[in-house]
């Protein structure tokens, strides 16, 4: 019964609370580089509001998923503005990126000094820069994560930088700045909101306090993602998906993933693949790998029995059995329109590739058993097709 629990020093949450919380960054400092998305106008209003607040502003733009090189870039903009804040504004790429220049800026060298896996590793000599974390996708949680994932193309994989000084000062989840986002992305990033209350929920290291944000994160899911994808302006849907995020993102940060994430790490590194769908496809995939594996070694392990549990949460009926949440989760992703593998270039001759690299993965280590290399394969090669 030995756990920690780590988050975001200021939470705020709930439509339309963005422009009062903004009020609380002024502590952290004057000149801000915003780090956002690919259309920079959208951080408009955002910029005009640090503007009243008497700081001055530099936004950046992350186009796409970072990389080492986009942090590299990010960080020498940062020292030529001489920011002392920086703010990620968008989603999970954008607040990644901002967290990782955040901790660059405060510290020497190259951020593979500092990457777990494919770099150094290295502690870090000072803690980050502070920063803001505000999400306009309700899916990766990184508001209140104390990591970052970058892409190395040299190593065609992405790993985290990890600090605990990266957690954000000030996290704002304003699920109005979700409304725009179109269905794709909301199937997408949605899907691994859900993954990120699930993975934790059956993760060896589990514990009690994350175990209830866990399922209540799966409840508000399971409620909203549809209704949100089927109509975007839903904003009771789009506030409860940003709590599955949210509570995904708590959850993680304090209970480990698994298998899921621990291909979509080496994944996004070997094909252009957005990480959501990628998390999406390998959902129920995973969670049927892991029930008869648990099944067939390790009947005592207590995660068997909660697989029952996410069951009962997701269907909303106490009966449901471990492979109806199988059957539940596999109809969302066909009825969502997530894609199988292949349709973003990767191939069959890379899945020994794959499996070797997701067997070294961090996120691996919170699954609730070791999976063995051929049980990987299998997971991969079926998550090529689509669902």
């Amino acid at each position: 019964m030995n756990f920690e629990f780590s988050s975001a020093n200021r939470i705020v949450f709930g439509p339309g609370s963005l422009r009062a919380a903004l009020g609380d960054a002024r502590r952290f400092g004057t000149r801000t580089l915003v780090v956002t998305g690919r259309r920079t106008e959208r951080a408009a209003p955002l910029v005009d509001r640090l503007t009243e607040l008497g700081m001055a502003s530099s936004v950046a733009s992350v186009a796409g998923e970072p990389s080492v090189a986009t942090a590299i870039d990010l960080v020498a903009r940062g020292r030529e503005f001489a920011a002392d804040l920086i703010v990620g504004f968008g989603g999970g790429s954008a607040l990644d990126a901002a967290k990782a220049v955040a901790l660059l800026l405060a510290n020497p060298g190259n951020p593979l000094d500092y990457l777990e896996v494919v770099g150094r590793g290295l502690p870090v000599a000072a803690p980050a820069l502070p920063s803001v974390a505000i999400p306009t996708t309700a899916g990766t949680g990184s508001e209140v994560t104390r990591n970052a994932v970058l892409a190395s193309t040299e190593h065609r994989v992405k790993v985290s930088l990890r600090d605990a000084s990266m957690l954000p000062r000030l996290a704002v989840i304003d699920s109005e700045l979700t409304l725009s986002v179109p269905p794709a992305t909301t199937a997408a990033t949605g899907l691994d909101a859900l993954t990120q209350c699930i993975e934790p929920y059956l993760s060896c290291a589990a514990n009690p306090l994350t175990d209830g944000i866990a399922l209540e994160g799966m409840r508000h899911g399971a409620r909203c993602l549809r209704r949100a994808h089927a109509d975007g302006s839903d904003l009771d849907a789009r506030t409860g998906m940003a709590l599955t995020s949210l509570f995904g993102g708590l959850s993680l940060a304090n209970a480990k993933l698994g298998a899921v994430h621990g291909f979509a790490g080496p994944i996004g590194g070997m094909c252009d693949a957005p990480h959501g769908a990628v998390c999406a496809r390998l959902l129920p995939l995973v969670f049927a790998a892991n029930l008869a594996a648990l099944r067939k070694r390790d009947a005592a392990n207590p995660s068997l029995a909660r697989m029952g549990r996410v069951a009962q949460v997701l269907l909303d009926d106490p009966t449901a059995t471990a492979e109806a949440a199988i059957d539940w989760l596999g109809a969302l992703v066909r009825d969502l329109g997530i894609p199988g593998l292949t349709h973003y270039g990767l191939a069959e001759s890379e899945l020994p590739d794959l499996v070797d690299k997701a067997q070294r993965a961090s996120s691996m280590k919170g699954n609730p058993l070791p999976l063995t290399p051929d049980e990987l394969y299998a997971i991969a090669e079926r998550a090529l097709q689509a669902p």
